[in-house]
């Protein structure tokens, strides 16, 4: 069971962090990533973190602005969000995979971490609003 805390109305340039709490899952050896999907568009993968190692994974729109970190005695993973800018309005969903490992070099090389991590547990959404 996952749940995401944190959504928020907030102005461009400023900072938000969102949370997920994780339960029910061998919390150390998974995969957990932020998912957000805005007003008419897909769903798109944000960021990831293997906990096993701490490695992480961005897409390129949020690389320098965002971080995601994780608590493995808390159960818990922050994405701090930075320097917010307007299209980074949307849902915003935690998920996670009991992968049992870090995350596969050739997938980060390759910007296909989305793609292949079979993502199984999921959270609500929360909301996150960037005004200009």
């Amino acid at each position: 069971q996952l749940q995401a805390f944190g959504g928020g109305l907030v102005q461009a340039g400023e900072s938000l962090r969102l949370a997920c709490a994780a339960s029910g899952f061998t919390f150390g050896g998974a995969v957990i990533g932020w998912f957000r999907q805005a007003p008419g568009k897909e769903r798109e993968g944000v960021s990831c973190i293997s906990n096993s190692d701490g490695r992480t994974y961005y897409v390129d729109s949020v690389k320098g602005r965002f971080t995601i970190s994780s608590d493995n005695a808390k159960n818990t993973v922050v994405l701090q969000m930075n320097s917010l800018k307007t299209e980074d309005t949307a849902v915003y969903y935690c998920a996670a995979v009991p992968w049992g490992g870090p995350l596969p070099t050739d997938l980060i090389v390759d910007g296909t971490v989305f793609d292949y991590l079979p993502f199984e547990y999921w959270s609500q959404g929360t909301l996150v609003t960037v005004s200009s």
